[in-house]
């Protein structure tokens, strides 16, 4: 940190050049006197070891100069310091206070770590206050993703009980459809939060990743033909990959459920392969396609390219954000980019070798 010295230094230097300016002021000022008095008022000298009137007026006046020097040094020093230190202070109790937009105006004299001091200020506060509204916004999410299913729960069970709705198979299967769409949920949300905070485990092992992901394509081949995907496979069947096999079954399991939802019915491409030292995992459809804004925060949680649509399709809005959690807890990335055929392509990267990924 190139700033770390700076205050350091200001200190060293101020009382350095104030140490010699009174050094000097009572060396060459003495000199001087001195030679001023012997010249025209020898008879003001002092024979004795007692100093005479004059001698003493010019004591006196040293000894102020000397002082104002000293004073002035300090106050000019202290200011710089204390200033930016009493503003982080007001702005901690402000924040302790709950008001996270308390920011520090970083004054041009600020020297050293005080300035620095101001800027990790400012920093922490900007973080504590973007935590603070994703916080909020995630319960305000969290909750209007759960009231819906447990609003149907609700209205069903109690119609059971009081006789209202017939004990039927179709009934008993829509809630049991509630329930599975709440402990998806639940695992989203779980998985989400283990990665946030470091803890997502994984079962890592080297497989042939093709043949692993062959067992979800073949399960989705026929709900995405009802809805009018062809499903095309480009899997390396030769690619020894390290990873948790399990995970990234997910992570494709997410990636077919969201474009079944939001895609346009048509060809789409599932595609594994080896590009250098990376394995390669992509979804690719035919359209609509996604802007860059979007594409940009597509994986985050709760964030949707279109609300309208995806209200309606369903989903909670956490599965992109669950497959960026687990490419990234592999050492990887995943991206969304746009296609020469108007479509979009989900592409999942990360080490192929064991090695490369956990030394």
């Amino acid at each position: 940190m190139t700033s770390a010295p700076g205050l350091r230094r200001q200190i060293i230097r101020s009382l350095g050049l104030m140490a010699l300016g009174i050094i000097s002021l009572a060396v060459i000022g003495t000199y001087v006197f001195y030679a001023i008095a012997v010249t025209y008022v020898p008879g003001s000298i002092s024979e004795s070891w007692l100093p005479s009137r004059v001698e003493m007026i010019w004591i006196g006046s040293t000894i102020l100069i000397a002082l104002g020097m000293a004073l002035y040094v300090a106050v000019r020093l202290s200011r710089r310091i204390l200033t930016p230190l009493n503003s982080v202070a007001n702005s901690l109790r402000e924040v302790a206070e709950s008001k996270l937009d308390a920011r520090v105006p970083l004054d041009e004299q600020a020297i050293g770590e005080t300035a620095q001091l101001v800027r990790d200020f400012n920093t922490m506060a900007e973080r504590l206050q973007s935590m603070t509204r994703e916080r909020e916004f995630w319960n305000a999410a969290i909750a209007h993703e759960l009231r819906t299913p447990v609003t149907i729960l609700r209205g069903r069970l109690q119609g059971l009980a009081e006789g209202i709705f017939p004990p039927e198979r179709a009934l008993f299967e829509g809630l049991l459809r509630q329930v599975e769409g709440l402990t998806h949920l639940i695992e989203d949300l779980r998985v989400l939060s283990l990665n946030d905070s470091g803890h997502l485990e994984l079962q890592r092992s080297e497989v042939r990743l093709a043949d692993e992901l062959a067992v979800v394509l073949e399960a989705f081949a026929t709900p995405l033909a009802a809805s009018g995907f062809t499903l095309k496979r480009e899997l390396d069947a030769e690619l020894l990959v390290g990873c948790d096999a399990l995970r990234i079954r997910q992570a494709l399991m997410a990636l077919l459920e969201n474009a079944q939802k939001h895609a346009l019915p048509g060809m789409l491409t599932v595609r594994l392969h080896r590009s250098g030292p990376q394995c390669v995992l992509s979804v690719e459809d035919e359209g609509p396609g996604i802007s860059e804004e979007v594409a940009a925060s597509i994986f985050e949680a709760f964030r949707r390219g279109d609300p309208s649509r995806s209200r309606k399709s369903g989903g909670s809005g956490l599965g992109l954000a669950v497959v960026k959690a687990i490419t990234e807890a592999h050492g990887g990335s995943a991206v969304c980019q746009s296609t020469q055929r108007g479509g979009s392509m989900f592409m999942l990267s990360w080490p192929v070798s064991l090695k490369a990924q956990w030394p």
